[in-house]
Protein backbone atom coordinates (compact mmCIF):
# COMPACT_ATOMS: atom_id res chain seq x y z
CA UNK A 1 0.00 0.00 0.00
CA UNK A 2 1.32 2.97 -1.12
CA UNK A 3 0.65 7.00 0.70
CA UNK A 4 -0.47 5.39 3.50
CA UNK A 5 -2.13 7.83 6.03
CA UNK A 6 -0.71 7.85 9.62
CA UNK A 7 -4.68 7.69 10.42
CA UNK A 8 -5.31 4.39 8.68
CA UNK A 9 -1.62 2.69 10.13
CA UNK A 10 -2.57 4.14 13.76
CA UNK A 11 -6.42 2.71 13.11
CA UNK A 12 -4.91 -0.57 12.36
CA UNK A 13 -2.58 -0.77 14.96
CA UNK A 14 -5.51 -0.29 17.09
CA UNK A 15 -7.74 -3.25 16.33
CA UNK A 16 -4.65 -5.22 15.87
CA UNK A 17 -3.74 -4.74 19.95
CA UNK A 18 -7.19 -5.49 20.90
CA UNK A 19 -7.11 -8.48 18.71
CA UNK A 20 -3.81 -9.33 20.17
CA UNK A 21 -5.34 -8.99 23.85
CA UNK A 22 -8.06 -11.53 22.34
CA UNK A 23 -5.67 -13.91 20.97
CA UNK A 24 -3.57 -13.55 24.41
CA UNK A 25 -6.53 -15.43 25.88
CA UNK A 26 -7.81 -17.41 23.25
CA UNK A 27 -3.87 -18.97 23.43
CA UNK A 28 -4.57 -20.54 27.29
CA UNK A 29 -8.45 -21.95 25.97
CA UNK A 30 -7.41 -22.96 22.49
CA UNK A 31 -3.62 -24.71 24.45
CA UNK A 32 -6.38 -26.50 27.17
CA UNK A 33 -8.51 -28.02 23.92
CA UNK A 34 -5.90 -29.34 22.12
CA UNK A 35 -4.17 -31.03 25.27
CA UNK A 36 -7.77 -32.60 26.37
CA UNK A 37 -10.10 -32.71 23.17
CA UNK A 38 -7.79 -31.53 19.58
CA UNK A 39 -11.21 -32.47 17.76
CA UNK A 40 -12.49 -29.37 19.26
CA UNK A 41 -9.40 -26.93 18.31
CA UNK A 42 -11.17 -25.86 15.45
CA UNK A 43 -13.77 -23.91 17.70
CA UNK A 44 -11.14 -21.36 18.80
CA UNK A 45 -9.39 -20.71 15.68
CA UNK A 46 -12.21 -18.03 14.49
CA UNK A 47 -10.67 -15.61 16.88
CA UNK A 48 -7.32 -15.39 14.53
CA UNK A 49 -9.76 -14.39 11.85
CA UNK A 50 -11.37 -11.14 13.73
CA UNK A 51 -8.75 -8.43 13.70
CA UNK A 52 -8.98 -8.40 9.89
CA UNK A 53 -12.70 -8.97 9.32
CA UNK A 54 -13.09 -5.58 11.57
CA UNK A 55 -10.31 -3.79 10.11
CA UNK A 56 -11.73 -4.61 6.04
CA UNK A 57 -15.17 -4.62 7.41
CA UNK A 58 -14.46 -0.58 8.56
CA UNK A 59 -12.13 0.83 6.19
CA UNK A 60 -13.00 -1.35 2.82
CA UNK A 61 -8.95 -1.28 1.84
CA UNK A 62 -6.64 -3.49 0.69
CA UNK A 63 -3.90 -4.46 3.12
CA UNK A 64 -5.63 -3.84 6.34
CA UNK A 65 -6.41 -7.45 6.96
CA UNK A 66 -2.68 -8.22 6.49
CA UNK A 67 -1.60 -5.54 8.52
CA UNK A 68 -3.72 -5.66 11.29
CA UNK A 69 -3.31 -9.32 11.87
CA UNK A 70 0.23 -9.27 11.86
CA UNK A 71 0.13 -6.51 14.67
CA UNK A 72 -2.33 -9.01 16.45
CA UNK A 73 0.48 -11.87 16.33
CA UNK A 74 3.01 -9.75 17.62
CA UNK A 75 1.21 -8.00 20.16
CA UNK A 76 0.12 -11.75 21.16
CA UNK A 77 3.68 -13.43 21.08
CA UNK A 78 4.90 -13.38 24.81
CA UNK A 79 1.77 -15.21 25.59
CA UNK A 80 1.58 -17.59 23.42
CA UNK A 81 3.43 -21.27 23.32
CA UNK A 82 4.77 -20.83 19.78
CA UNK A 83 6.41 -17.83 20.32
CA UNK A 84 7.21 -16.25 16.57
CA UNK A 85 5.40 -18.42 14.70
CA UNK A 86 2.02 -17.17 16.05
CA UNK A 87 3.40 -13.74 13.53
CA UNK A 88 3.63 -16.16 10.92
CA UNK A 89 0.26 -17.72 11.75
CA UNK A 90 -1.64 -14.58 12.39
CA UNK A 91 -0.19 -12.94 9.37
CA UNK A 92 -1.18 -16.04 7.29
CA UNK A 93 -4.59 -15.78 8.17
CA UNK A 94 -4.41 -12.25 7.28
CA UNK A 95 -2.94 -12.84 4.19
CA UNK A 96 -5.97 -15.56 3.07
CA UNK A 97 -8.41 -12.86 3.95
CA UNK A 98 -7.23 -10.60 1.56
CA UNK A 99 -6.94 -13.20 -1.33
CA UNK A 100 -11.16 -12.49 -2.75
CA UNK A 101 -10.85 -8.35 -2.14
CA UNK A 102 -8.09 -8.26 -4.55
CA UNK A 103 -9.45 -10.57 -6.83
CA UNK A 104 -12.36 -7.91 -7.68
CA UNK A 105 -9.08 -5.33 -6.83
CA UNK A 106 -10.68 -4.03 -3.82
CA UNK A 107 -13.39 -2.84 -5.48
CA UNK A 108 -16.56 -4.89 -3.90
CA UNK A 109 -16.94 -5.20 0.16
CA UNK A 110 -19.86 -7.06 -0.09
CA UNK A 111 -20.93 -9.65 3.13
CA UNK A 112 -20.64 -12.72 0.99
CA UNK A 113 -17.06 -12.10 0.07
CA UNK A 114 -16.06 -11.85 3.83
CA UNK A 115 -18.05 -15.15 4.53
CA UNK A 116 -16.65 -16.79 1.00
CA UNK A 117 -13.20 -15.97 2.01
CA UNK A 118 -12.99 -16.85 5.46
CA UNK A 119 -14.62 -20.44 4.44
CA UNK A 120 -12.23 -21.19 2.29
CA UNK A 121 -8.95 -20.19 4.64
CA UNK A 122 -10.69 -22.04 7.55
CA UNK A 123 -11.47 -25.37 5.12
CA UNK A 124 -7.18 -25.11 4.32
CA UNK A 125 -6.19 -24.28 7.90
CA UNK A 126 -8.05 -27.13 9.00
CA UNK A 127 -7.58 -29.53 6.86
CA UNK A 128 -3.52 -28.91 7.59
CA UNK A 129 -4.07 -29.18 11.02
CA UNK A 130 -5.85 -32.53 10.39
CA UNK A 131 -2.83 -34.25 8.37
CA UNK A 132 -0.47 -32.64 11.03
CA UNK A 133 -2.67 -34.19 13.87
CA UNK A 134 -3.16 -37.65 12.04
CA UNK A 135 -6.33 -37.13 12.21
CA UNK A 136 -7.09 -39.52 9.44
CA UNK A 137 -6.83 -42.21 11.87
CA UNK A 138 -9.58 -41.20 13.85
CA UNK A 139 -13.41 -41.95 13.57
CA UNK A 140 -15.33 -40.19 10.38
CA UNK A 141 -17.59 -38.45 12.92
CA UNK A 142 -14.49 -37.02 14.86
CA UNK A 143 -12.88 -36.16 11.20
CA UNK A 144 -16.37 -34.58 10.31
CA UNK A 145 -16.36 -32.32 13.85
CA UNK A 146 -12.93 -31.17 13.35
CA UNK A 147 -12.71 -29.87 9.99
CA UNK A 148 -16.79 -28.44 10.39
CA UNK A 149 -15.50 -26.61 13.16
CA UNK A 150 -12.38 -25.10 11.38
CA UNK A 151 -15.20 -23.86 8.92
CA UNK A 152 -17.54 -22.89 11.52
CA UNK A 153 -15.72 -21.29 13.91
CA UNK A 154 -14.47 -18.43 11.38
CA UNK A 155 -17.73 -17.63 9.67
CA UNK A 156 -19.42 -16.90 13.15
CA UNK A 157 -16.49 -14.66 13.91
CA UNK A 158 -16.35 -13.06 10.90
CA UNK A 159 -20.17 -11.95 11.98
CA UNK A 160 -18.93 -10.97 15.41
CA UNK A 161 -16.15 -8.91 13.79
CA UNK A 162 -18.72 -7.31 11.23
CA UNK A 163 -21.06 -6.18 13.99
CA UNK A 164 -18.15 -4.99 15.47
CA UNK A 165 -17.02 -3.10 12.51
CA UNK A 166 -20.03 -1.58 12.14
CA UNK A 167 -20.61 -0.27 16.23
CA UNK A 168 -16.77 1.40 15.15
CA UNK A 169 -18.70 2.69 12.19
CA UNK A 170 -21.26 4.67 14.16
CA UNK A 171 -18.32 6.36 16.20
CA UNK A 172 -17.30 7.89 13.25
CA UNK A 173 -13.59 5.55 13.53
CA UNK A 174 -13.57 5.32 9.81
CA UNK A 175 -14.77 8.17 8.85
CA UNK A 176 -12.68 9.83 6.22
CA UNK A 177 -10.82 6.41 5.70
CA UNK A 178 -13.35 4.28 4.39
CA UNK A 179 -13.88 3.43 0.47
CA UNK A 180 -17.47 2.93 -1.05
CA UNK A 181 -18.62 -1.03 -0.68
CA UNK A 182 -19.03 -1.24 -4.67
CA UNK A 183 -16.23 1.13 -6.23
CA UNK A 184 -16.82 1.45 -9.95
CA UNK A 185 -14.76 2.17 -12.42
CA UNK A 186 -14.52 5.23 -14.15
CA UNK A 187 -14.67 5.81 -18.59
CA UNK A 188 -10.82 5.84 -18.29
CA UNK A 189 -10.96 2.04 -16.55
CA UNK A 190 -9.63 3.02 -13.67
CA UNK A 191 -11.33 3.08 -10.38
CA UNK A 192 -13.22 6.10 -9.52
CA UNK A 193 -11.45 5.63 -6.03
CA UNK A 194 -7.64 5.11 -6.33
CA UNK A 195 -5.72 2.84 -4.05
CA UNK A 196 -3.32 5.66 -2.94
CA UNK A 197 -4.19 6.78 0.25
CA UNK A 198 -4.83 10.60 1.41
CA UNK A 199 -3.30 12.02 4.60
CA UNK A 200 -6.00 12.34 6.80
Amino acid sequence: MTNTSTRLLLTCAAIGVAGGIVFSVSAYISGTLAAAAPMFYGAVIGVYFLPGVVAQALLRRGGVALITSVIAGLVSVPFQPIGFMAVMAAGSIGLLQEVPFAVTLYRYWKAWLFYLAVTIAGLLFGLGVFVAQGAEQAAPWVQIVHVGLFVASPILFTWIGRTVAKGLDRTGAGRGLQLPVVRPRTRQGRDRDALPMTAA
